[in-house]
């Protein structure tokens, strides 16, 4: 795909369209690699990206039980003030 190097100030950069932008779920940072005279340009992974469906999931298979007694079982919220 060719592109247009647009001047930004005193440096130059390049624009990437809106379905590029969506279709690699490109946010405010990208990892740039140079790398055997060429640049990459990725995406950066977004931490904790699918966890939603993956709770989902644990729930549906009653995998979200808790391992261990939930120590503040007997407390009150009396006993905090």
């Amino acid at each position: 795909m060719e592109v247009s190097v647009v001047k930004i100030g005193n440096s130059r950069g390049i624009r990437f369209s809106k379905t590029i932008i969506e279709k690699y779920n490109i946010r405010d940072n990208v990892e740039m690699i140079l790398e055997d005279g060429h640049i990459i340009i990725k995406p950066l992974p977004q931490p904790r990206n699918g966890w939603d469906s993956a709770f989902r999931e644990m729930h549906a298979n009653e995998d979200d039980k808790l391992t261990m007694p939930d120590i503040f079982d007997e407390e009150t919220p009396e006993e905090w003030k």
